[in-house]
C-alpha cells in the first residue's frame, strides 16, 4: 500500500472537481465519498442535489472564519492511498477505516479530537482513495504535521499486516515516482508493455549509460526518437530538460512531457552532470586500486565485454571492502553497465537483460552519496559496450557475453548484500530481483560456449584429464570430488589445459581463482571457475572448435545453478560472505 502526500494547494474547489471528474481519459469510475469528518457531509457523487460548492464551503469553513491575514496561503492538504495491483479489491468500509487511520497517523484528525481538521475521502477507482483536508482546525489552530509522510508510510505497513495485503518494503525517499493509475490504464489501452513514464525512464537511463558529455547525452536522446524540450536561462545556460514519446499524447493531441527529475531523482540535469565530474582525490584513489590487465588488441563487442568483466570484478571488490561512498558509486555505475549490456545484447538474452537493468534501477540510489570518480572504470566499460555495438550472440561475442553476465550476477548479489547491511530493504530486494534475471540471461548466453568447452574437455587425452584432476585435488582437496562429478568438469579441464599451453601455471591460476571468494556453497563450482580462469589468464572466451559445433538451443548447458533452485551458486556464495 502506497500513501502519497501531494503538494499543498490553494483552492479546495479545484481538487474537489478533479476528484469527482471522469478523469483525463475517463479513468475515474463512480466517484463517491467513502468517509468524511461529518457523516452528514454532502456527496456530489451519490446525491444529485449535492454540489461541489457545498462540499467546498463545508471544508473551508474554519479557514474562512479566520481573519484574512491569518489564513494559510496553501491550506489544501491532499493524500492518496493506493493498494498494490495484486491486492484484493477492498470495500468502501475498508477504505473508510484506512482513511481514518491515515488521518490519525499524520495528525490531520487524531482519534477522539473533536476540533480536528475537516476532511473527506473520495474513491474513484477500485485500487485507491484520495483524502482532501483543510489545514485549519475547528478551533482555529493549525494541525501538527511534523514528518507526516514518514508517519503515513509507517501506518501503511501496519495496515498491510492487518488486512493481509502485499507487504511493501519501507522506502527512504529515493525511489522513482510510480506510474499513476491513469498512466497504467492509458498504457493498457495503447497495448504498451510499460507506461510512458517507465519507457522514458528506461530510455533516458540508457542514454546516460557511459555518456561522456552533455552533448552526447542529448544526441543519444534524439537518436532514441524522443522529443526533447530544454529549459534555457536568459543567460543562455541550460537549466533542465523534458522528454516525451512521440506517440504519447494528451486530450489536446499534444505530447506529454516529463522532466528528468520526475522520471527518477538521479535523472535531473544537475545529477546527470555529476557523472562527468571526476574529483581528483576520487580518481586518484580509483587508480590506486584498479587492476589494468593486458587485454588483447582487438576491437568490437567481445573486447568491450572482456574489459567490462575486468572492471566489474574490481567494482565487486570495492563494494565488498571499500568505504560507503566508493561502494555507492560502484553500485550506481553498475546500473549503467546493465543498461548498456541490455541495449547491445543479442536477441536470446535481451528480454532478461532488459528486465535486470529495469529492476536494478531501484538499487542504484540510496541516501549514501556516491563519490564520483570511483566509478570511472565501470562508466568507461558502459561506454565501451555502447560504442562497440550489438553482439551477435555466437562465437567469441556470445562467450564474452556469458562471461560478463556471470560476473554481473556476482556484482548484483554483492550490491544486494551491501544494501541489506545498510537496511536498504527496497534496494536490496531490487538487486536480488536483478540477479534472478541475470541468472536466466546467463543460462541462455552460456549454453553454446559451454557446450563447446565441454566438447574440448571430452576430447582431451586421458593422461591430460588425469593431470588436471590431480591438480584439482591438490588445490581444492575438499571440493575436488564434487567438482569432478559436475557436468561442467570437462569444460574446466579444457580451460586448465588451454592455460597451461598459453604458458600459465594452472595451479597458481586455480589457487588465485579460489582465494578471494569461497566456493564450497556453490551449486556449480566448475562454471564459476571456468569464467574466472579464462578472464584472469586472458584466454579466448571461446576457443577454436575442431569438432562439430552444437547449434544454439542445445540442451547441454552449465549454468551457475539449475533453474529449479531459488538461488544460483553465486547467490549461495553471497550468503557465506555476509
Amino acid at each position: 500500500m502506497i500513501p502519497s502526500i501531494h503538494k499543498r494547494g490553494t483552492k479546495t474547489i479545484g481538487l474537489i472537481r478533479y476528484l469527482y471528474s471522469p478523469g483525463t481519459h475517463e479513468e475515474h469510475t463512480d466517484p463517491h465519498l467513502v468517509a468524511a469528518f461529518d457523516p452528514l457531509t454532502p456527496d456530489p457523487g451519490r446525491d444529485p442535489k449535492a454540489t461541489y460548492e457545498q462540499l467546498q464551503r463545508l471544508l473551508d469553513q474554519p479557514v474562512n472564519a479566520l481573519p484574512v491575514g491569518r489564513r494559510p496561503k496553501k491550506h489544501v492538504w491532499h493524500l492518496s492511498v493506493r493498494a498494490s495491483p495484486e491486492d484484493p479489491i477492498l470495500s468502501d468500509e475498508d477504505w473508510a477505516a484506512i482513511a481514518r487511520r491515515m488521518l490519525a497517523a499524520t495528525g490531520i484528525a487524531p482519534d477522539g479530537d473533536e476540533a480536528a481538521c475537516r476532511w473527506a475521502a473520495v474513491r474513484h477507482a477500485d485500487d485507491h482513495i484520495h483524502i482532501i483536508a483543510t489545514l485549519v482546525r475547528d478551533d482555529g489552530r493549525r494541525p501538527r504535521l511534523h514528518n507526516e509522510a514518514r508517519r503515513a508510510q509507517a501506518e501503511a505497513r501496519r495496515i498491510e499486516a492487518d488486512y493481509g495485503l502485499r507487504r511493501v518494503a519501507p522506502g527512504d525517499g529515493t525511489a522513482a515516482k510510480r506510474p499513476t493509475s491513469a498512466e497504467r490504464r492509458k498504457a493498457e489501452r495503447q497495448d504498451r508493455e510499460r507506461t510512458a513514464r517507465e519507457e522514458l525512464r528506461e530510455t533516458v537511463r540508457r542514454a546516460v549509460a557511459g555518456a561522456a558529455s552533455e552533448e552526447e547525452f542529448f544526441d543519444r536522446l534524439a537518436a532514441a526518437g524522443l522529443l526533447i524540450r530544454k529549459r534555457i536561462a536568459p543567460s543562455g545556460d541550460l537549466l533542465g530538460y523534458k522528454v516525451a514519446l512521440p506517440d504519447d499524447r494528451n486530450g489536446q493531441k499534444e505530447p506529454v512531457f516529463y522532466a528528468g527529475s520526475t522520471l527518477a531523482p538521479d535523472l535531473s540535469l544537475p545529477r546527470v552532470r555529476e557523472r562527468w565530474t571526476l574529483p581528483a582525490q576520487a580518481a586518484s584513489a580509483d587508480d590506486s586500486r584498479s587492476e589494468q590487465p593486458a587485454l588483447p588488441e582487438v576491437t568490437g563487442p567481445a573486447f568491450a565485454r572482456r574489459r567490462a568483466t575486468a572492471a566489474t570484478w574490481q567494482a565487486l571488490l570495492v563494494i565488498d571492502h571499500g568505504d560507503d561512498g566508493a561502494a555507492a558509486a560502484q553500485i550506481a555505475a553498475a546500473g549503467e553497465v546493465l543498461d548498456a549490456l541490455a541495449k547491445t545484447s543479442a536477441a536470446h538474452t535481451r528480454a532478461e537483460l532488459r528486465e535486470a537493468a529495469f529492476v536494478f534501477e531501484r538499487a542504484s540510489r540510496s541516501h549514501i552519496k556516491a563519490v564520483r570518480g570511483h566509478d570511472r572504470a565501470l562508466r568507461q566499460a558502459a561506454r565501451d559496450l555502447v560504442h562497440s555495438g550489438p553482439a551477435l550472440g555466437r562465437g567469441e561475442d556470445g562467450a564474452t557475453t556469458a562471461m560478463l553476465i556471470d560476473m554481473a550476477f556476482f556484482l548484483t548479489i554483492a550490491a544486494a548484500n551491501w544494501h541489506a547491511k545498510k537496511q536498504h530493504s527496497q534496494q536490496a530486494e531490487a538487486a536480488q530481483q536483478a540477479a534472478e534475471h541475470l541468472r536466466a540471461a546467463y543460462q541462455a548466453a552460456a549454453a553454446h560456449p559451454m557446450a563447446i568447452l565441454h566438447q574440448h574437455g571430452q576430447h582431451l587425452a586421458l593422461r591430460v584429464r588425469q593431470r588436471h584432476a590431480d591438480l584439482l585435488h591438490q588445490v581444492l582437496p575438499e571440493l575436488a570430488t564434487r567438482v569432478q562429478a559436475e557436468p561442467g568438469w570437462p569444460a574446466l579441464a579444457a580451460t586448465l589445459e588451454e592455460a597451461r599451453k598459453a604458458g600459465h601455471d594452472p595451479a597458481a591460476l586455480l589457487a588465485e581463482a579460489t582465494r578471494r571468494r569461497e566456493l564450497d556453497t556453490a551449486d556449480s563450482i566448475s562454471d564459476v571457475l571456468v569464467w574466472r580462469l579464462r578472464r584472469s589468464a586472458h584466454l579466448p572466451a571461446l576457443p577454436e572448435n575442431p569438432h562439430d559445433t552444437p547449434a544454439r538451443g542445445s540442451q547441454h548447458t552449465h549454468s551457475p545453478a539449475p533453474t529449479t533452485q531459488p538461488a544460483t551458486s553465486a547467490a549461495n556464495n553471497s550468503h557465506r560472505r555476509r
